[in-house]
C-alpha cells in the first residue's frame, strides 16, 4: 500500500515520508541538499550496518526500527553500549573523516532508514554549518547515553537494566510489542540467557510485561519506569536536548 503524504510533509527521493527527527529538524535548504543524496534502505533484523574497527562508508538515518551500538571484545563477547532510533543517525565517524568506529552497529529491531555515502554528506558541511551543529549535538548526547549505559551495566541489577532497555526501545519504535529473541537480548545486556529469562520472569510476575518466545509486550509502562534504575530518566533527558 502506498504511504499517504500529508501537505507540508517531508519526503525522501522515492516520495515516501521522512520520520527521522534529525532530518526533520533541518532547515528547508539543508534538508533539500541532504535529500538529493538519500536512498531508502530496509533495516533487516540482525543486519550489521558497520563492523567495529572497520571503515564507516555509509550514514543511516533510521525512520523506524532500532540500531544497537555494540562493543566487541577480543574473545568475541559483546555488550550493548547504546541504541539509536528515529531520533538520530549512525555512521557519523565517516562524515567527520574518521577512519573507523569502535562500535559494531547492528539492527536490533527491523524497520527502514534513509542512507547516504558518508563522503557525500561530509562535502555539505562547509556549505551548511547547521549540519555540523546538528551532527555534533547528536554525537555528544549519544556518547552521554553510552557513558550512562556503561555505568548502568556495571552498577545496577539485571531487572533494572532490562526495564531500562525495554523503555528505551519502546521510546524509539513506538510500539508496545518489542520483537527480540532471548539470546540476542542477553547479548545486548552483556549477560547470559538464563539471567535474562529470570529477570523477565520477575517483571512478568509483577504484571509489567508479557515475555514469550521472540517478543516482549509491555503491559504497564508506568510501573516499568518505576522498576527501572535512574539511568533511564537521565538518558531520556539527554535525548530531549536534541529537540532544542
Amino acid at each position: 500500500m502506498k504511504a499517504t503524504v500529508l501537505p507540508g510533509e517531508r519526503t525522501g527521493p522515492e516520495g515516501k515520508p521522512v520520520s527521522n527527527s534529525l532530518l526533520l529538524s533541518l532547515s528547508d535548504a539543508a534538508f533539500q541538499a541532504v535529500r538529493s543524496r538519500l536512498r531508502l534502505t530496509d533495516l533487516n533484523q540482525h543486519a550489521i550496518l558497520h563492523e567495529s574497527n572497520r571503515k564507516t562508508g555509509n550514514i543511516y538515518f533510521p525512520n523506524e526500527g532500532l540500531v544497537s551500538l555494540v562493543i566487541v571484545a577480543s574473545n568475541n563477547r559483546t555488550a550493548e553500549a547504546g541504541v539509536v532510533g528515529n531520533e538520530g543517525v549512525v555512521g557519523l565517524e565517516g562524515v567527520f573523516g574518521l577512519r573507523r568506529s569502535s562500535f559494531r552497529e547492528i539492527v536490533q529491531i527491523e524497520g527502514s532508514a534513509y542512507s547516504a555515502s558518508a563522503a557525500s554528506i561530509r562535502h555539505l558541511l562547509r556549505g551548511f554549518p547547521e549540519l555540523l551543529l546538528r551532527f555534533s549535538r547528536f554525537a555528544v548526547l549519544n556518547r552521554m547515553q553510552v557513558s550512562q549505559t556503561a555505568a548502568c551495566n556495571r552498577l545496577h541489577e539485571i531487572e533494572e537494566r532490562l526495564a531500562r532497555w525495554l523503555l528505551m526501545s519502546q521510546d524509539r519504535v513506538q510500539d508496545g510489542i518489542i520483537r527480540m529473541t532471548h539470546d540476542f537480548l542477553a547479548t545486548m545486556l552483556g549477560t547470559d540467557r538464563g539471567s535474562v529469562t529470570q529477570a523477565a520472569g520477575v517483571l512478568q510476575r509483577q504484571g509489567l510485561i508479557e515475555y514469550a518466545r521472540g517478543y516482549v509486550k509491555i503491559l504497564n509502562r508506568k510501573a516499568l519506569e518505576q522498576s527501572s534504575c535512574e539511568c533511564y530518566e537521565l538518558i531520556r533527558e539527554y535525548n530531549a536536548e536534541l529537540a532544542r
